[in-house]
C-alpha cells in the first residue's frame, strides 16, 4: 500500500511536523509505503523507509498572499503528480481550517482519480471567518475516509451531516522526538528561577479560546497563598492582543510572579520550558484536541485542564491529570492551591500519565488503526 501524506504546514510556526513524522513511523511499521510532501522549513527526519520531499519549497516565506498562494498551488501540483507517477492512489491531508487552497488540493487529487483521507484536527476553525462553514462541508464531502481524534469531534462532524466513513484515531505522543537532556534544576537556572519555587507553565499559541485570562485571574488568588511560585507564559499571540493579558497582570501586581515569552519558541528551546515546569495549565474555553497536553505528558509533566468533553476523554481527575470547571476562575485557583499542597498526588499523577501516553497514544498502535482505515476505502 502506497500513501502520500501532504503536509503543507510542517514545522512552520510550531511542532506539527512531529505529528506527521510519528504517523509515518507507525504506518511504516505497519507495512505501509509512506511518502511525505512538505516545505523546506521542515527538515528530513531520516526515518528509515520514509520517502521525504520538500515540494512546497519556501511556502509561507514573506507576507504576500498572492506569492504564497502560487507556491501552494505549484507545490500541490508537483506533489500529487509525483505521487501519482509513483503509483500512489491514497492521499492523506490534515485539516485545521478550510479555504480555497485546501479545496484546490482535494479537487486536484479527485481530478487525477486519487482517493482522499482527511484527518480533521479542528472541526470548526478557531478563525472568525464566516465562510469556513461553507468550505467545511465542501472539503469534508470530498474525503473518502475521515479520521478524527475523539468522540467529541465525531459528534461535531455528525452535526454537519458527514456521510463518509469516520474513524476515531487518537493523536499520538511526542516520545520519539523530545529531549529530556535538561534536568529541572538546569532548566530553572536557565529562567533564573530559584530551585525551591514551583513552576506553572502556559505553553502554545495565545489564542482567545485558550483562556489565558482565566488562568491569570485565578493566579492572583494562588500567589496570596503561595509566594514560592512562578507562571511561565510561552507562545506567540495569534489573532489576539496580549495587552489584554498584560493589563490583568499589572492590575493584580503579578509581574514579579510571571515570566512572559510571548513569541515563537524555537524547537531547540522547547524542552527547557517543559523541563522547568511542575504543572502545565490548560484553561481552554474550546478545544478539539490538545497537542500541548500530549507534549506535557510526553515530558512527564502533570496537566491541569478545563473539564471540556475532549479533555475528559483523556484525563481522569487526580488519576492521570487534573480537571477544573471550565471558565471558572475560583475553581481553577482552588484546584491549583490544592494541588500545590499535595506533592505525592502530583507524583502519582505523573506516573499514571506516563503509562497512558506510552500505551494508548503509541504511534505503532495508531499506525495499525490508520492502515485499517485506509483499507476500508472502496
Amino acid at each position: 500500500m502506497k500513501i502520500a501524506i501532504i503536509d503543507t504546514l510542517g514545522a512552520h510556526g510550531g511542532s506539527f511536523h512531529y505529528y506527521t513524522f510519528g504517523q509515518a513511523i507507525g504506518l511504516i511499521n505497519s507495512g505501509v509505503d509512506v511518502s511525505v510532501y512538505t516545505n523546506k522549513k521542515t527538515q528530513d527526519p531520516n526515518i528509515k523507509g520514509l520517502n521525504f520531499f520538500q515540494t512546497y519549497n519556501n511556502l509561507f516565506v514573506g507576507n504576500s498572499k498572492f506569492l504564497n498562494g502560487y507556491r501552494w498551488i505549484f507545490g500541490t501540483i508537483k506533489s500529487v503528480l509525483h505521487a501519482k507517477f509513483n503509483r500512489t492512489s491514497v492521499f492523506h491531508f490534515h485539516i485545521f481550517h478550510t479555504d480555497m487552497l485546501v479545496l484546490f488540493n482535494l479537487l486536484f487529487v479527485k481530478l487525477l482519480l486519487g482517493k482522499i483521507v482527511l484527518t480533521i484536527h479542528d472541526v470548526n476553525s478557531f478563525s472568525s471567518r464566516s465562510e469556513n462553514s461553507i468550505f467545511n462541508k465542501l472539503v469534508y464531502k470530498l474525503g473518502n475516509v475521515i479520521l478524527t481524534h475523539n468522540r467529541f469531534s465525531l459528534n461535531e462532524l455528525n452535526k454537519i451531516n458527514i456521510v463518509e466513513s469516520i474513524f476515531i484515531i487518537p493523536h499520538g505522543n511526542y516520545l520519539p522526538f523530545i529531549s529530556k537532556k535538561h534536568t529541572q534544576k538546569k532548566a530553572k537556572e536557565y529562567f533564573k528561577i530559584s530551585p525551591n519555587k514551583k513552576v506553572l507553565l502556559f505553553f502554545g499559541m495565545i489564542k482567545k479560546v485558550k483562556g489565558l485570562e482565566i488562568l491569570l485571574k485565578a493566579f492572583k488568588n494562588v500567589v496570596k497563598k503561595n509566594n514560592d511560585i512562578v507562571l511561565i507564559i510561552a507562545g506567540k499571540v495569534w489573532k489576539n492582543d496580549f495587552s489584554l493579558y498584560q493589563s490583568i497582570i499589572d492590575k493584580n501586581n503579578l509581574n514579579e510572579y510571571c515570566i512572559i515569552h510571548n513569541r515563537f519558541i524555537a524547537q531547540e528551546k522547547v524542552s527547557l520550558y517543559y523541563n522547568a515546569a511542575d504543572l502545565v495549565v490548560l484553561p481552554y474555553k474550546k478545544i478539539y484536541q490538545s497537542g500541548v497536553m500530549l507534549m506535557a505528558m510526553s515530558y512527564d509533566v502533570p496537566v491541569l485542564a478545563s473539564d471540556l468533553p475532549p479533555i475528559k476523554e483523556m484525563i481522569d481527575d487526580e488519576v492521570n491529570g487534573f480537571l477544573f470547571a471550565s471558565e471558572d476562575t475560583d475553581a481553577l485557583s482552588n484546584k491549583l492551591n490544592d494541588i500545590l499542597l499535595k506533592p505525592k498526588l502530583l507524583e502519582s499523577v505523573k506516573i499514571n500519565a506516563n503509562k497512558l501516553i506510552k500505551q494508548k497514544f503509541c504511534w505503532n498502535t495508531i499506525g495499525t488503526q490508520t492502515k485499517l482505515a485506509y483499507e476500508s476505502i472502496q
